[in-house]
């Protein structure tokens, strides 16, 4: 399948009103599965923390639990909030988890702690302004991964494994520091488009050939909706946007049922918050899907996809996943396009 155009999946575990993390954890395994069949990707987890309808917390847990359901599909982070952990603790955990299950898994790194103010120095204890911190960290654990002699500290198991190390970001910061390093950049367009052009050229502009990679690669976050209708998708994209909207104005839900026609009645605040991430966002039939992502891709020239998909309900999420995978292989790849990671 590697003719095809990479489309992988971001899970946050959502919550659904009135559900709970078991029922959560069941849907991830459930959709893990599915892509795993259809030939998606990678299927990466996100850390967040004190959020009541995410509970992808425990992330390198999940990732053993969905990638022991799984047989073939890469598995990873998307990632870690590396300032709320150890780098050697998160060397540690991913060697255990590569060690496993070899050539699957991936580690996705983001600078921010995934959380509010208050949950993040319950998480860190202290607070850790210099600006220099993440970048230094992400070296040290590159450091644990390598496999050069006479290390002062060695993580066990962690050294010497092939662990791909992905920076995430949704500024122009991540992607100086993914340039600077030579390695993969994910930006996190699907919730903060705001800056991804620009930190997409800095990125390729800036790039420096590493032994990790030797030419820039992109994978960018993209919202994803499919349905029978366009009418059908428009009504199931509800859900994440009453989310998105509560989560903007600082007060986060979980995942609440489809409403009709919300974005007419959300009112003028409501539809200023959605604007520029429905920028990033496909909503539709297959058809219309298709000629979102075509034209997404196109513009950005993005060598991977990530698809995000919040549907109130297990079954629509799954199927608007089935669609996806019906039109990758109508999706043609940017110029120049040679190689997935």
């Amino acid at each position: 399948m590697s003719e095809l155009y990479p489309l992988s999946v971001l899970d946050l575990a959502p919550i659904v009103q009135d559900g709970n993390a078991e029922q959560s954890f069941a849907t991830t395994v459930e959709l893990a599965k599915l892509c795993d069949r259809l030939h998606f990707h990678r299927y990466w987890m996100a850390e967040h923390h004190g959020m009541i309808g995410i509970a992808s917390a425990a992330t390198s847990i999940l990732i053993a639990h969905v990638a022991h359901h799984t047989q073939r599909i890469r598995i990873g982070a998307g990632g870690i909030m590396l300032p709320n952990h150890a780098p050697l603790v998160i060397a540690e955990q991913f060697g255990t988890l590569e060690s496993l299950f070899p050539g699957r898994i991936d580690l996705g790194l983001g600078r921010a702690p995934g959380s509010d103010p208050q949950t993040a120095r319950a998480l860190r204890r202290n607070l850790n302004t210099d600006p220099n911190a993440f970048p230094h960290d992400v070296m040290e654990l590159l450091d644990y991964f390598s496999d050069q002699p006479q290390q002062p500290i060695t993580a066990v198991p962690g050294k010497g494994l092939n662990v791909p190390i992905w920076i995430l970001g949704s500024s122009l910061y991540g992607a100086q520091v993914a340039a600077m390093l030579g390695l993969p950049y994910s930006f996190a367009s699907h919730f903060a488009p705001a800056q991804l052009n620009d930190a997409i050229r800095v990125y390729r502009e800036n790039f420096q050939p590493s032994k990790y990679l030797d030419k820039p690669y992109v994978m960018l976050g993209y919202n994803v909706f499919a349905a029978d209708t366009d009418e059908q998708a428009h009504h199931l994209a509800s859900s994440w946007q009453q989310s998105f909207v509560s989560l903007r104005t600082g007060q986060p839900i979980q995942l609440p049922p489809p409403v009709e026609n919300y974005m007419e009645k959300a009112g003028a605040p409501a539809q200023h918050i959605m604007q520029h991430v429905l920028s990033c966002t496909a909503i539709g039939s297959p058809d219309t899907v298709k000629t979102q992502i075509q034209e997404f891709i196109d513009q950005t020239q993005a060598d991977e996809l990530i698809i995000a998909t919040n549907m109130y309900h297990a079954q629509d999420r799954l199927h608007s996943y089935e669609i996806l995978a019906d039109i990758q292989a109508d999706l043609k790849k940017p110029a120049g396009h040679s190689f997935t990671l």
